[in-house]
């Protein structure tokens, strides 16, 4: 059921949502949070679509911002819908005007009571989502940034500025390559040298890996550009030789453990709902994502070369024996060269001595002839 309303309250679409409910003949509501996503008019339809689809493991009441602050009249349309494979309740709401400056105010009156509430920025997020006027509605706040429309992100006021509770997709999406990178060191425990992480030029998700990595190995962990897609590999430089997991068609995954066979792991790029659902699991402050922005504050304030890893660290003990062993070779062979001529120089006197006997034997037989 679609029900379009213009020039409304806040009050008028909750009566629209509860006589929508009755006609659905479920007047229970049966959801577990509310998830506000704040976008623009481009692409709400599929921040939309993402946010039902993450409903389907978790039905939520879906509240779509879009904000179109200007001079014009303030005012608010707003289009609620039930059913029609919505696993839960969605609306969408444009503020016009002056309105939009305090979307708080139709925001709260819509929340569900006593459940969480979880902000969605699809295009980016505020410099500090704690301190947005949606973001302090929020127990989860969720910015991604990689759709985020300014060259980078200013991750120093995001660890500034974080509160428990913040997060970003950028990191979410490491959740798999962190979780097998920590099972790779718990079945083959080892000194870890260094680290790199190869991945497309400016992907902030390859920022966090290697803060994260520099955070909890306290190694030097050096960043190559790769041609992508996302991260394509991360390696960890060990004396036994490199523990690696590398990707590059952003679909199957290989992975390496010194001593091992190589193993093929799936590890495709996942959908936006596959990582809002993932955010919506876990509603507990991410102490190590606050661990990793200050490693991440920490590394933008280092120089180049302490962020790179030695030849020495990347070689593994194996390959250095096998080079000591060459270069023992290498300083032998000059002198077994040196030891050739002296040889031939004394074998060619031996047969100069025996030359001169022979004539010197011949030369007294022919005198006693």
């Amino acid at each position: 059921m679609i029900i379009d309303l213009t020039d409304t309250t806040s009050s008028e679409i909750a009566s629209a949502l509860l006589k929508a409910r009755r006609n659905a003949g479920s007047p229970a509501m049966g959801m577990v949070g509310t998830i506000v996503v704040v976008v623009d008019e481009a692409s709400h339809h599929d921040a939309m679509k993402a946010a039902n689809e993450a409903g389907r493991e978790h039905p939520s009441r879906v509240l779509v911002a879009i904000l179109r602050p200007g001079r014009g009249a303030s005012g608010l349309d707003a289009e609620v819908r039930v059913g029609e494979g919505i696993p839960g309740e969605a609306v969408l709401l444009r503020l016009h005007g002056e309105l939009a400056k305090v979307p708080e105010s139709v925001i709260t009156p819509l929340l569900l009571p006593d459940s969480p509430v979880i902000v969605w920025w699809p295009g980016g997020g505020p410099r500090v989502p704690a301190e947005d006027p949606l973001g302090r509605l929020g127990r989860r706040r969720v910015t991604d940034a990689a759709a985020t429309r300014r060259a980078s992100v200013d991750y120093s006021a995001r660890a500034e500025g974080y509160a428990p509770g913040d997060t970003d997709f950028a990191w979410t999406r490491l959740t798999p390559w962190r979780a097998l990178m920590a099972a790779a060191l718990d079945q083959y425990p080892t000194k870890v040298t260094g680290a790199e992480v190869a991945a497309a030029r400016g992907n902030p998700s390859a920022d966090l890996m290697a803060a994260w990595l520099q955070s909890r190995l306290k190694v030097p962990v050096e960043q190559r550009n790769s041609r992508g897609p996302g991260v394509t590999a991360v390696r960890l430089f060990t004396p036994s030789g490199p523990i690696a997991l590398t990707r590059p068609d952003g679909a199957m995954a290989t992975f390496s453990v010194p001593g091992q066979p190589d193993r093929p792991v799936a590890l495709k790029r996942r959908t936006t709902s596959e990582l809002l659902s993932e955010e919506l699991r876990r509603l507990d402050p991410d102490d190590v994502y606050a661990k990793t922005l200050a490693c991440m504050v920490e590394r933008d304030a280092m120089p180049a070369d302490a962020k790179k890893v030695a030849e020495t660290a990347r070689t593994s003990t194996a390959a250095k024996v096998t080079a000591a062993g060459k270069k023992v070779v290498a300083a032998e062979k000059p002198a077994a060269k040196k030891a050739a001529p002296a040889t031939k120089a004394a074998a060619k006197k031996s047969a100069a001595k025996k030359t001169a006997a022979k004539k010197a034997a011949g030369k007294k037989a022919v005198g006693r002839s």
